[in-house]
Formats: structure tokens, C-alpha cells, sequence
């Protein structure tokens, strides 16, 4: 078993959860923070990841990344760099698989589409948005509202980017009912969920990229710390075939970029003199993270990946596609809200903002395929040129 370290949470010590519930079982031998896991795996919010998009829209393909098989992914990366650091592997699990879970259908396009529709009503935000569905939307339990879940869990999701100095309406309002420091940094255990999503989608989006011919090897070799661990690698594996090569490159890439945050990581926490977890939250800068020289090679990597991928004209124009089916189905819910399922209608509040934000909810918590299903029903007809591979 691993030994914790000193600037570890401690599932013992945890900070609680925002209900208090008399009685309450661990119905097990679980922490506090497998607790949490558990109750984002078993939600209804997590198997909807399952058909939301991760880079493609609405993809064809089997073999093709979406939202829960890339959380899936970040949790592995974290797991690997906490269990390194002597972390709470299971906080870090939950912290990953969950980071996700507040995105609309079609990615940022739907974002970009909610985001206009409440341009009037507070914006929308999906990183705030993945608060509010496990503290409010999700319900499963009779005695309250949401999951429940530790203090640890929702701070390291409220701070998924670092400190938040200006919350959005929703984290706001969460906030007050349930005080998270959004001002301050998270547990080691959230930043180390962070880095993961980023090591992860840098890489696997290559792969993605390059299975649907968006990306090319020679694009690739443009870079140079790609094209040295190509040479690499066709050195040590001489005669094997190119799509085997292709995958041991993705899988170095995210080798070294593991390596390089937990030996910078241990690096930071050494000067910085971090003997507890309470020295993480106050030491006034991200103490997990890339090394200078790695954090240069993947900022490159992300500039040449937004301009030959995310922003490649393929990828924007079905986006705007994707926008205009989010924004017609808000107009329409709006102006016509009888077509809104029975229970959402009941609910349906009188006045605004709340009136265009339970709208709102409602369509953010769609999967790709069930707003295209919920498109055709009013339309008559489903929307095209939303996948282009």
C-alpha cells in the first residue's frame, strides 16, 4: 500500500460534505473519497458522457474518443502521478472522472451556444456547470439535493483552472450555500486532475487527429521534440509497421510528460518547504506542473494543434452547425415551452433568469445523440453535416 504523504489529503480529515445526514452508512470499508467516486460513477450524468462529443462531433466511428472514454483516460494518468506523490489516489480518480460532467452536447460549440442564449441571464460556464449538476441537478438520494459529495471533491472541481477570482452566476451561487475558497488553490490531489487533462488530450487528440486524417505524420515531424522521438523510435523498432509506430509515439509523448510533473512537482514542493496539505492551498502558485523546457514544448504543441485541428475549417464549420441545432432548440423551448418532457415543464419557473437557466440545464444535461433526436422531433427532420469523420 502506498504511504500517504504529508501533503496529502486525508479522507479521515475531510472538511465533510454540505448535508449532514443522520444515520448514515458507509455501506462498505470505503473512504469518504472512494464514497465519491463511487457516487459519480453510478450517476446518471456520467454514463451521459458516453455520447458527448470530446473533439469530433457526433463521430461515426467506434474507435474514436468522446467524453467518458477520455475521462477515463485523465483518471489513469492521475492515478499513475498520484500514487508517485504519495497522493489520495481515489480523490484524484473522482476529481478526473467528474471534470467533465458539466459539458453541453457538441463540446464548446454547444457551449458557445449556451452561452449566448444566456448572455442576458448570467452566461453559462461548463466548468461551473459540473458544480451545479452534482450539487443540484443530479438527485438521487431522498434527504437532499446532489451527490453530496466531500469538501475536497467540489473544491478541486470549482478550481479545475487554478483560483477563481470572478465566479459565474452558478459557482457564485453555489459558493454561498456552500463556501469553497474559490480564492485560493486546491488540494495537490485537484491540480495533479488538472495536468492530467491536459497530458491527456494533448496526446490523444493526436491520435484522434490522425485517425481521421485531419493530422499527418510530416505536420507531426514539424515539431521538433516529435520528430527526435520519432527518429527515435524507427531506430529501436526498424521494419515495424507505421500505425504501431504512431501509437508508441503517443504513448512516449505522455511517458515524458508524466515524468516531467512528478519530478517537477516534488522539485516545487521541496522549495517551497509544503509539510502539509493545508501548505498546498496557501502557497500562492500551482505547485504541480510542468518544468519550464516541458511547459515551452507543450504550449508549442497546443498552438499547432489549434491550427491544424480544433481550428481546422472542417472542424469550424461543422461547430456552427452544432451551434445553430443549440440555439434553435433554446429559442424554441423558450417560445414554446409545452414541448419541454413533463417533468422539466412542471418545474419550468415563472420568472427570469431562472426561467432561460432551467432551459438552459435542460439542454446542457443532452447528449449529442439525444439533441439531435430532440431536433428532429420538433422539426421534423434531424440535422445535418454535424460528424465529418
Amino acid at each position: 500500500m502506498t504511504t500517504r504523504a504529508p501533503w496529502a489529503c486525508d479522507p479521515d480529515h475531510s472538511r465533510g460534505r454540505e448535508f449532514t445526514v443522520a444515520g448514515e452508512t458507509t455501506r462498505g470499508p470505503r473512504s469518504m473519497f472512494q464514497r465519491d467516486r463511487d457516487r459519480i460513477i453510478h450517476s446518471i450524468a456520467f454514463r451521459r458522457l458516453r455520447h458527448k462529443t470530446q473533439v469530433f462531433i457526433a463521430p461515426d466511428g467506434d474507435h474514436y474518443r468522446v467524453r467518458l472514454t477520455h475521462s477515463l483516460e485523465v483518471a489513469q494518468i492521475g492515478r499513475v502521478i498520484a500514487r508517485a506523490l504519495g497522493l489520495d489516489e481515489d480523490l484524484t480518480e473522482a476529481l478526473c472522472l467528474a471534470h467533465d460532467i458539466g459539458h453541453p452536447p457538441f463540446g464548446h460549440a454547444g457551449e458557445d451556444a449556451l452561452e449566448e442564449a444566456l448572455a442576458g441571464h448570467g452566461g453559462f460556464d461548463h466548468n461551473a456547470n459540473t458544480l451545479r449538476v452534482l450539487m443540484r441537478r443530479e438527485s438521487p438520494y431522498p434527504q437532499h439535493e446532489g451527490l453530496n459529495l466531500t469538501w475536497e471533491v467540489l473544491e478541486g472541481l470549482a478550481k479545475h483552472n487554478g483560483p477563481v477570482y470572478e465566479p459565474t452566476w452558478a459557482l457564485a451561487e453555489l459558493d454561498r450555500a456552500y463556501p469553497l475558497e474559490l480564492s485560493q488553490h486546491a488540494s495537490l490531489e485537484a491540480q495533479v486532475a488538472a495536468i492530467s487533462d491536459d497530458i491527456a488530450y494533448d496526446n490523444h487528440d493526436i491520435d484522434d487527429g490522425l485517425r481521421a486524417g485531419f493530422l499527418t505524420l510530416d505536420t507531426l515531424l514539424s515539431l521538433p521534440s516529435l520528430e527526435r522521438q520519432w527518429r527515435d523510435i524507427e531506430s529501436r523498432f526498424p521494419g515495424c509497421p507505421r500505425d504501431r509506430l504512431l501509437r508508441e509515439l503517443v504513448r512516449g509523448q505522455i511517458g515524458r510528460m508524466v515524468n516531467d510533473v512528478i519530478e517537477e512537482t516534488q522539485r516545487r514542493l521541496k522549495d517551497a518547504g509544503v509539510s502539509c496539505a493545508r501548505d498546498v492551498r496557501s502557497a500562492g502558485q500551482a505547485l504541480c506542473g510542468f518544468s519550464a523546457a516541458m511547459a515551452a514544448e507543450e504550449r508549442t504543441l497546443k498552438a499547432f494543434m489549434y491550427r491544424t485541428l480544433y481550428l481546422h475549417a472542417d472542424q469550424v464549420e461543422t461547430a456552427n452547425r452544432a451551434r445553430a441545432v443549440i440555439a434553435r432548440l433554446f429559442a424554441t423551448y423558450r417560445t414554446a415551452p409545452e414541448n419541454l418532457p413533463e417533468s422539466w415543464l412542471c418545474s419550468l419557473p415563472e420568472d427570469e433568469p431562472a426561467r432561460s437557466r432551467h432551459i438552459a440545464d435542460f439542454i446542457a444535461g443532452m447528449t449529442d445523440k439525444y439533441a439531435m433526436d430532440c431536433y428532429a422531433r420538433l422539426f421534423g427532420e434531424r440535422p445535418e453535416g454535424l460528424s465529418n469523420v
